[in-house]
Order: C-alpha cells, then sequence, then structure tokens
C-alpha cells in the first residue's frame, strides 16, 4: 500500500506538465510562422520591384529599336520628359515618342527622358521603388532608374 501512495504521489506532480510543454510548442511554432509570412511578405515586394526593373528595361531598349529603325530622323526623338511627348501622331517619331511616354507613365510614378547629342542618344526612364523601398532618409520616396546610353546607326544630328 505504501507503494501505491508513492505512485500517486508522482502523478499528481506531473500534472500540468505537458500542458506547459505544449505552450512552449506553440510559442516556438508561431514564432517560424511569423518568420516565414515575414520572408514572404519581402519576397513579394522584391519581386514586384524586379517585374518593374524588368518593364523599365524593355521601354528603354524599345524606344532605342525604333530610334535604330528611324535613325535618318534621330534628332525628333528628343524629349525632355514625358509630360513633353506629342499628343497626336502626325509622324512616326511622334507614335514612337507617344508610346514612349504612354509605357512609362505605366511606371508607379514613372518618368522618362531622351537625349539627343551629336555622338549618341541617352534613354532614362525613372520610376518610384516606395512600395519596395519606402523613404530615403531624408523621408523622400526612393526612386529607381535605367539609363543607356548608345551610339544609334546613322545618327545626324544637326546643331
Amino acid at each position: 500500500m505504501h507503494l501505491n501512495n508513492k505512485i500517486c504521489k508522482s502523478k499528481a506532480h506531473e500534472r500540468g506538465v505537458s500542458l506547459l510543454e505544449i505552450l512552449i510548442a506553440v510559442f516556438i511554432t508561431a514564432i517560424g510562422v511569423l518568420g516565414a509570412a515575414a520572408m514572404q511578405l519581402n519576397a513579394l515586394k522584391y519581386t514586384d520591384s524586379s517585374r518593374i526593373s524588368s518593364q523599365a528595361s524593355f521601354i528603354v531598349y524599345d524606344v532605342l529599336d525604333r530610334m535604330r529603325a528611324n535613325a535618318d530622323s534621330v534628332n525628333d526623338y528628343a524629349l525632355a520628359n514625358i509630360a513633353t511627348a506629342p499628343a497626336t501622331a502626325p509622324n512616326i517619331q511622334s507614335r514612337d515618342l507617344m508610346d514612349f511616354a504612354a509605357a512609362v507613365s505605366q511606371l508607379p510614378n514613372g518618368d522618362g527622358s531622351i537625349a539627343v547629342t551629336p555622338d549618341d542618344v541617352t534613354v532614362t526612364v525613372s520610376w518610384s521603388e516606395q512600395r519596395a523601398g519606402g523613404t530615403d532618409d531624408d523621408g523622400s520616396e526612393r526612386r529607381a532608374d535605367i539609363s543607356v546610353t548608345t551610339n544609334v546607326v546613322g545618327l545626324i544630328v544637326e546643331p
């Protein structure tokens, strides 16, 4: 009988231990799930940033290819920013600039320019990276850009 009494005391002493183990396991699992969710959120942000960067690159190379196809009139491609793009398309260059401005405006807070010099052409496209990168130290929105300088075959620039 004495042995039976010790077994009962031992079981009473262990009550609640499994509940504590379950609480610790749930806590560790919750931290792991929150970490995985944070990684997923960052992956989505950076995937979107990469998509926009690729889109901007396609826009730049598209307008450069259009300029090469119409290299005799490369002077007409100069554009200070997309706000100064033509509103109508009486010729090929105007249509190309309208398409360039329309494509750049699809980027988040997108802007673009085309600089034509006697030696080469520089196409620049910039956009807001606020969704992925937040703001700079001074509080302004973080921006990204792509700029390509190339020589267009048959480049003729009048002084």
